[in-house]
């Protein structure tokens, strides 16, 4: 693997790692099975794109995808606590409608280019891009690190607790007077918020936001946590994050490994495959910890 493409996994895997966060809450957190990433991350790529053409900075129209893919999030858990849709269901009938609302949002067109538009790494990469294959990645890092902070941060808090207290037992927690109904509102637009962040500055790399661009972004997810989790297993919520994160790069990496290795390439693996890996990585993940298991059965026997 070359350098430019250890740091172009680098790169993704610290978008992606936002996405694992936002994954990591709903599927981890408050035990919703949650679709709307599939559409939330386009939604925060064209709602970007559209305000950076209104004349935007960059920065804020960041904060505006995100907050887009805050409203999905909301949709969701609202036909859930409020219609009693299931929450697979809720997901999967939002993640349908949003195909049809990034469409109104681009004006119809799904690719909205963004070549020469301004963006978050404007100001720092080289007018030769010279730096670009380190400088972006640095700043996307800097997106994860503040939205790790403050998500150990907020888990800590007593809104926090009760939103975990929500996803281990929403009965238990709701005799407690925790209003579960309100956690998984505001656990549901945390977490798609963060997935539309991922949207936007993806978009930004990419130099377009496409409406295809959130196909599988759920199994990517997933994918994520389900490795940092065989990686860094713990229960304390500082390293819960952390192993999203890790998971995200790691597996990044591995995909950037997978379509660059020579010997794979030569028995026709292409970078049309790319689904293909995702989900033989993603059974391998599952069944790591039952062959961590069986392992430790043989050494103690």
């Amino acid at each position: 693997m070359s350098l430019i493409a250890f740091f172009g996994g680098i790169e993704a895997g610290m978008i992606y790692a936002l996405v694992a966060l936002g994954v990591l809450i709903s599927f981890r957190i408050l035990d919703f099975p949650d679709l709307t990433a599939d559409g939330s991350f386009p939604l925060g790529a064209v709602v970007f794109a559209v305000c950076v053409g209104l004349g935007m900075n960059p920065w804020l129209a960041c904060l505006a995808g995100a907050a887009a893919g805050a409203c999905a999030g909301v949709v969701t858990a609202w036909l859930n606590v409020s219609l009693k849709i299931l929450p697979l269901l809720a997901s999967i009938l939002v993640m349908v409608a949003l195909y049809s609302v990034n469409l109104r949002i681009t004006g119809g067109t799904p690719n909205l280019p963004l070549i020469n538009a301004p963006s978050v790494f404007s100001s720092f990469v080289a007018d030769d891009y010279s730096n670009q294959f380190w400088v972006q990645p640095l700043i996307i890092a800097g997106f994860v690190v503040v939205a790790k902070l403050l998500l150990d941060w907020f888990f800590n808090t007593k809104t926090g607790l009760a939103m975990r207290a929500t996803g281990v037992n929403a009965r238990m927690a709701k005799s407690q007077g925790v209003a579960t109904s309100k956690m998984i509102v505001l656990g549901m637009a945390i977490s798609n918020g963060l997935i539309a962040l991922g949207g936007a500055l993806f978009a930004q790399t990419t130099g377009s936001a496409d409406l295809a661009s959130g196909i599988g972004t759920i199994v990517i997810g997933l994918a994520a946590v389900i490795i940092g989790e065989n990686l860094l297993s713990s229960k304390r919520i500082v390293l819960i994050t952390l192993s999203a994160i890790i998971g995200a790069i790691v597996y990044r990496l591995l995909i950037s490994f997978a379509l660059g290795n020579s010997f794979l390439q030569s028995i026709g693996v292409r970078p049309t495959d790319l689904n293909l890996i995702t989900a033989i990585l993603v059974v391998i993940a599952l069944r790591l910890p039952m062959i961590k298991r069986a392992l430790k059965r043989k050494q103690t026997s």
